[in-house]
């Protein structure tokens, strides 16, 4: 089982912790990985593009020149998709759906993956202490500082909502707070390090195992 020394909150090294294998060890599948991402971003996006068709664009319905003796193409109004200013043809409708689902089992395995891999390449901080902290930015601000984590994206888990935490780290743009039950493969993998709570680390093993 895997080990990682914990820290308090001045960056002095406190103790060890075990994490579990089947989340800090697991098999490292990079395609699903990729895989949960794809899906992720996909489901963020919402159709905001759409463009007018013939029927939509404001105008006369006039016919634009009469049918036949003039040795041009026989049409109806000027709006047609061929004209400057007709409508759109084939255009966004601002009605399509990006959804895509991944099944739950897949989504897990992901998850584990990406932080079997963070641990691996040595970007994972078990802190402790961090409940007594104060709802003051600045107090925030000095232990990133502390623990040489200020100049990075960090992604700070905890085991259920704490307002100190979220009042002192809402305008460090760095750094993002996450519940352990809304974690995602994409939140895992786009943050530089991730900061663990004791408290997190055993509610994960407690609900994941």
């Amino acid at each position: 089982m895997p080990k990682i020394d914990v820290v308090d909150t001045k960056g002095q090294k406190v103790g060890q912790l075990t994490l579990p294998d089947k989340i800090f060890a697991a098999k490292i599948n990079r395609s699903l990985m990729a895989q949960a991402v794809r899906v992720f971003l996909a489901n963020q996006r919402r159709a905001g593009a759409k463009v007018k068709d013939r029927g939509e664009v404001a105008g006369s319905g006039r016919k634009i020149w009469r049918q036949k003796g003039t040795g041009r193409a026989r049409h109806g109004d000027r709006y047609a998709p061929i004209f400057v200013g007709g409508g759109v043809a084939h255009g966004p409708t601002g009605e399509q759906n990006y959804q895509l689902k991944l099944p739950a089992k897949m989504k897990r395995a992901a998850l584990l993956s990406a932080l079997s891999s963070k641990l691996k390449e040595k970007s994972v901080v078990v802190v402790e202490g961090l409940d007594k902290v104060k709802p003051k930015t600045k107090a925030m601000a000095k232990i990133m500082a502390d623990l040489r984590l200020d100049n990075l994206k960090i992604l700070l888990v905890l085991p259920a909502k704490q307002a100190n935490l979220a009042r002192a780290s809402h305008n460090l743009k760095k750094v993002s707070l996450r519940q352990f039950n809304y974690l995602n493969t994409y939140r895992v993998l786009a943050a530089q390090k991730i900061l663990l709570t004791k408290d997190a680390v055993a509610a994960m093993a407690k609900q994941w195992i």
